[in-house]
């Protein structure tokens, strides 16, 4: 005997109608926007959906994470690989607010994700019905847009609009929040992909004026400098940065997420920026009489004390958002457009210089800065195992072309320092957010992303243990992450802060650690511990070329200290070199 459903469906069919559950129809809409991969934890009020998905096995790719926090660093990791839209699936109550600090981290970092959470029933909503969470107020802060749905007929219209949303203009996290009856009730289905929202104008017509000002100012500059962005990334402006600064000869430093957007060997690449980046590309920066900031929003971590900050320089910034423009810095010239479109109009703008003499100075700083921080670092003599030479060895073991990702802390300054980056989109870390435990998640979801090349996450040991859980999907998909965990038995980055600032008073940093081998085996994946440096570049070599998962825990100098660093209350010309 056919349900009451099925037998509206027959009907409906027989007079040109598509009818279908609510939870259908969501799932025809994200396949409708491409998606083909979704990262998930199921709970009751979104059964409906993990329901149908079992009709869509052959669309859509579910991974189940052990966190709904793993799934959504997973969907953030994956569109940060493939510049395709996120997505992560959570339940109500606990599921949905497991999912706050991977959205935040989305949001801080303007990543294109969509997050569906599942909500009560409708008529229980506002009576603290069992696992009842306002997850839209909760989330309203830390979403470019959130919204809830309570009848099935609105669900294509708002999934239409959250992918738009989420990237275009300033990419970033939406949530929609649907209710369990919403997924159970039936819609005749009809999609069509949202182009436009009155209010919302993200597209920007291109700023003529101000980039033909910026082109006179860059062509009578003598000691200008280009600081580029995630925005860079995000916009895929890649070629046209490159375009701009080998016709310009300008050189080109990059902040921390950022980093792949412009090649590491190339003659005009200056370093990183920021708080532990490189010595030429800050304490030059204060020498630049024209900065060209392109998709970045002069963060702290860059900028070190805005007081003393690029005082010598015109300041031209292109920027998709305004609110960046004049927050943290004055701007002279400001271009807001999206940095590819401007990039190419700029390029054409500007005439074929030079700066040799300009570029020198970098290189004369990369040599003080090789002597005294990196070789010590990445070639020691003696001693224990320094987390530096790892990430040169695995730089070298993979010619630059891995996609490399990293937790948190210690282990993410040395793996954006000393990996030489040659592709682009080949960096994901937690840049705004910081977030510990970023790493094992978002390595699943860069892997997933990134079949075909070999994906390399460093963590720290602190971070590990926040989200090792994970290491359960990579057991169950077979999923071939190559896992790094550089162990030193400490916090190591809060560590180092009590060692400079805190009279090395380590208050609750040092950590017993289990046995992470041990662990790694009883997740049925290959493992190995190695202590001593004759043994690192086989066991480094031995776990790139395993097809399957992997995890090498390597035993690190446990009170070593990142540098160069700017301290707080600094300027980026007073980065220490040493302690």
């Amino acid at each position: 005997m056919k349900s009451e459903n099925e037998t509206e469906q027959i009907t409906a069919q027989a007079n040109g109608q598509e009818l279908m559950t609510g939870a259908d129809a969501l799932l025809r809409c994200l396949i409708q926007e491409g998606v083909d991969t979704v990262f998930g934890y199921p709970g009751g009020a979104i059964m409906p959906v993990y329901d149908k998905l079992l009709d869509y096995e052959d669309q859509i790719s579910h991974y189940l994470t052990r966190h709904e926090q793993g799934a959504a660093h997973a969907a953030q990791a994956y569109s940060m690989v493939t510049g395709k839209v996120g997505v992560a699936f959570a339940t109500s109550g606990p599921g949905a607010t497991n999912l706050v600090t991977g959205i935040a981290n989305a949001f801080l970092d303007s990543v294109p994700t969509v997050f569906i959470t599942a909500q009560v029933v409708s008529t229980l909503i506002g009576t603290d019905a069992f696992q009842e969470t306002d997850i839209i107020g909760i989330s309203m802060p830390v979403t470019k847009w959130n919204c809830q749905v309570k009848k099935a007929e609105d669900i294509p219209e708002v999934i239409a609009k959250a992918f738009y949303i989420a990237k275009t203009g300033r990419k970033g996290p939406v949530l929609v929040d649907i209710t369990k009856d919403a997924q159970q009730q039936m819609i005749d289905f009809k999609y069509q992909k949202c182009t436009y929202i009155r209010s919302y104008n993200p597209y920007r017509p291109l700023n003529i004026k101000s980039i033909e000002s910026a082109a006179i100012m860059i062509n009578h500059a003598e000691r200008p400098l280009i600081l580029a962005g995630h925005g860079v990334l995000l916009s895929g402006a890649e070629k046209e940065l490159k375009a701009f600064a080998e016709k310009t000869g300008i050189p080109v430093a990059l902040t921390l997420l950022g980093l792949s957007a412009f090649p590491t060997d190339h003659r005009l690449y200056a370093g990183m920026l920021g708080m532990h980046g490189n010595y030429g590309a800050n304490v030059l920066t204060n020498q630049a009489d024209v900065i060209i900031a392109v998709g970045m929003r002069f963060d702290d971590r860059v900028t070190g004390n805005l007081k003393k900050y690029a005082k010598n320089a015109t300041i031209i910034h292109i920027e998709i958002d305004e609110a960046e423009f004049n927050k943290n810095v004055p701007v002279d010239v400001a271009i807001h457009n999206d940095a590819k479109e401007a990039l190419n109009y700029l390029t054409a703008h500007v005439k074929d210089n030079s700066f040799e003499k300009w570029i020198r100075e970098f290189r004369i700083c990369d040599k003080t800065e090789y002597d005294k921080v990196v070789k010590p670092e990445t070639k020691p003599a003696e001693g224990q195992i320094r987390m530096g030479e790892v990430v040169r060895l695995v730089s070298e073991l993979t010619k630059g072309e891995a996609v490399i990702v990293s937790d948190v802390g210690q282990n993410q300054m040395v793996a954006a320092r000393y990996y030489k980056f040659t592709k682009p989109n080949t960096w994901v870390s937690s840049g705004g957010m910081g977030t510990m435990g970023f790493g094992l998640p978002a390595g699943i979801g860069a892997t997933l992303g990134c079949p075909d090349k070999p994906v390399i996450t460093f963590l720290g040991d602190g971070g590990f243990q926040m989200t090792m859980q994970e290491l359960g999907t990579m057991m169950q998909y077979n999923i071939p992450l190559k896992v790094v965990i550089l162990n030193n038995s400490y916090l190591g980055m809060v560590r180092q802060w009590q060692d400079m600032f805190f009279d090395k008073r380590y208050a609750s940093t040092a950590l017993p650690n289990p046995d992470f081998v041990a662990i790694a085996k009883a997740y049925k994946i290959e493992a190995r511990k190695i202590e001593l440096r004759e043994d690192l570049k086989d066991a480094l070599q031995k776990m790139i070329e395993t097809k399957g998962p992997y995890l090498l825990e390597i035993t690190v100098e446990n009170e070593a200290n990142v540098f160069p660093m700017i301290e707080p209350g600094s300027a980026v010309s007073e980065i220490r070199l040493t302690y």
